[in-house]
């Protein structure tokens, strides 16, 4: 992806994402970059006519490596931000958001926010399905794409194995309220089976189904897979060619992620 291609919002959110990373320094080690932002570093334009954007930036967070100073809510709030009334969801400079989500199997009870010992209840969100990116994730230097800001941080960035089961665990738990299913969830799904090498994708997947925390999330969203994922009229072929409605061909796109889920659950058998 050149820069001539990156959409001004995308721009504008990996600078409101370096503002949140540089105000939290001292807890980077407890920081693992999720969401778009991590799918389009490991994916690029991934051969598609949809360029890659987004506006906002999301985080996972390990609880049990945050530092007990500064204060996550105390340390964002003295960068510019302000937090949203749901937990987690802080805005920074033109409002764009950056989410700070613990997996839901570390968050303690409730259901909104995560109790995080020392940092409270407010200062991030439980999220399902985050569980297998405190696990594979390799650290990388996350830059601005503005020509004149020359910042970098060094972060934990989750693995396509994790990000695949992060999105198809949102795709399962929306498809109750369909109108919360956004298209670009089944295009992401997309770009990542695009570029992944499915080899080692089924091999950390059967790794992270056997992992005591990631296990049951993993599990889930591979059952998911299975039941609706290899169905051209299934939620995650239809959300992408619903995204791709003007610059590709639907039915295209349809066939083309129905052959990928495939070949990834394939893979999968075959590692077993």
């Amino acid at each position: 992806m050149t820069e001539r291609t990156i959409p001004h919002e995308y721009v504008v959110a990996r600078s409101v994402l370096l503002d949140a990373l540089t105000a939290l320094r001292a807890h980077l080690d407890a920081m693992v970059l999720v969401g778009a932002q991590a799918i389009y570093f490991h994916t690029g334009d991934a051969d598609l006519a949809t360029a890659p954007t987004t506006t906002d930036a999301d985080v996972a967070l390990a609880p049990d490596r945050l530092a007990d100073e500064p204060l996550l809510e105390e340390a964002l709030r003295r960068a510019g931000f302000v937090r949203e009334a749901d937990p987690g969801t802080w805005r920074g400079q033109g409002a764009v958001a950056i989410d700070l989500m613990v997996p839901e199997a570390l968050s303690g009870p409730g259901s909104r926010g995560a109790r995080l010992p020392v940092h409270g209840r407010w200062a991030a969100r439980r999220a399902r399905g985050l569980e297998p990116a405190l696990i594979d994730n390799e650290t990388h230097e996350i830059q601005s794409f503005e020509p004149d800001d020359d910042r970098r941080a060094h972060l934990s960035v989750a693995g396509p194995a994790a990000l695949l089961v992060a999105k198809v665990v949102k795709i399962e738990e929306r498809r109750a309220t369909p109108r919360r299913l956004k298209p670009k969830d089944g295009l992401d799904v997309l770009r990542l089976l695009r570029v992944v090498d499915m080899g080692e994708v089924a091999q950390r997947l059967q790794l992270l189904a056997a992992d005591e925390m990631a296990g049951e999330v993993t599990r889930s969203a591979l059952a998911s897979l299975r039941e609706h994922g290899t169905e051209s009229g299934g939620p995650i072929a239809a959300l992408a060619a619903s995204a791709v409605t003007g610059t590709e061909d639907p039915d295209i796109t349809i066939e083309s992620t129905v052959l990928l889920v495939e070949e990834l659950l394939q893979a999968c058998d075959e590692r077993r």
